[in-house]
């Protein structure tokens, strides 16, 4: 089983670290900071808890100015998950569905082709918090002509401040088997965290998740949140599951259609369009793209980096039977009573 060899810092160290992170951030946001617990973060020197889940300090100041100055438009669309549990892919699915009648997926003789061909799906589906709502910035939204406007998010449900009323808006959550989302986002963390910030070993970013600390954790409460309301108000929010997507995409993707209002025909199903954009959006299609390889389209995160393996079952190559044992439990505990549950029973035998 992988390991990594740990270089500590100082307290006084880290603090240093997060005072070079935080200093462009708004005087009213540090003093928000100072009221907050915090933890040891994974890219970041630290997380604070906000509104009861793990955030970094970026992440804290462009919630509260969301928060603050969002207006919600009856026909918007809002793709929501927990990091490294499938955004990309639901971004790039979203965005070809809704605009298949602007941008045909198979490039057309006139040699026009697909934006997803041609652009990162997080420059076409923008983040509120990492893109929209970043350092400090008030976007003036009502100036989007086009409808729907589609949005993203990591926010929990709770802090989208949706309630009591969210009318005709839709959400679409999707969220991955809580083993396979500790393992990416691991390697996914590691390679983004801080200068002067070590790597965190297998062992410690594993009890930081069944602790809750990783960013918008705990976990199981950001899953909840989600899927409680997609039993309350099925015809506002949609509730996915990467797996689920990975193991029959067809039947998916006619859902995800019919519930953002863009249902295939069935002479687009004749013709094969549903397995088309399938293709189009797949890990194995984006990961090869230039676009996708190159360039920076979520801050300060290289576009190669959101591209590693994308597979289901990858986490039986990392944890031990004690760890698979603890984070089976945490998961009994916290989501059995709720009826959310993840089919990875079959691969527990490995």
């Amino acid at each position: 089983m992988p390991s990594s060899t740990i270089t500590t810092i100082t307290h006084f160290k880290r603090t240093q670290i997060a005072d070079e992170e935080e200093k462009h951030l708004s005087s009213e946001c540090k003093e928000v900071l100072l009221s907050l617990p915090k933890e040891r973060g994974w890219r970041t020197a630290f997380l604070y808890k906000f509104q009861g889940y793990w955030c970094q300090a970026k992440e804290i100041q462009a919630i509260m100015a969301f928060q603050k100055h969002f207006k919600a438009k009856d026909t918007d669309i809002i793709l929501a998950s927990i990091p490294k549990s499938g955004t990309t892919w639901m971004k790039a699915l979203s965005f070809a569905i809704i605009n298949r009648k602007n941008f045909p997926i198979i490039s057309d003789h006139h040699g026009h082709h697909h934006p997803l061909l041609t652009s990162n799906p997080h420059d076409l589906v923008p983040f509120l918090e990492y893109k929209l709502y970043a350092n400090n910035q008030i976007p003036e939204l009502s100036q989007i002509a086009d409808e729907p406007r589609v949005f993203a998010t990591h926010i929990p449900f709770a802090s989208l401040n949706l309630l009591p009323s969210m009318n005709n808006i839709k959400i679409v959550y999707i969220c991955r088997n809580p083993f396979d989302t500790f393992i990416s986002s691991w390697h996914f963390l590691n390679k983004l965290r801080s200068q002067g910030l070590p790597e965190i070993s297998l062992e410690e970013a594993f009890k930081m998740y069944c602790d809750g600390v990783i960013g918008f954790g705990p976990f199981w409460e950001h899953m909840l949140g989600y899927w409680n309301e997609s039993l309350k108000r099925p015809n506002n929010v949609l509730f996915l599951k990467y797996d689920d997507m990975k193991q029959d995409i067809v039947s998916n993707l006619k859902k995800l259609a019919s519930f953002l209002g863009f249902p295939f025909s069935p002479e687009e199903e004749k013709q094969g369009v549903i397995q088309d954009i399938a293709k189009l959006c797949s890990f194995e299609e984006m990961k090869k793209l230039d676009v996708n390889k190159n360039g920076k389209s979520i801050k300060d995160i290289e576009n190669k980096y959101l591209f590693r393996k994308g597979e289901v079952g990858d986490w039986v190559n990392y944890l031990s039977p004690s760890m698979v044992k603890q984070l089976s439990l945490i998961m009994e505990e916290k989501l059995d009573a709720s009826g959310l549950s993840f089919k990875v029973a079959s691969q527990l035998g490995k």
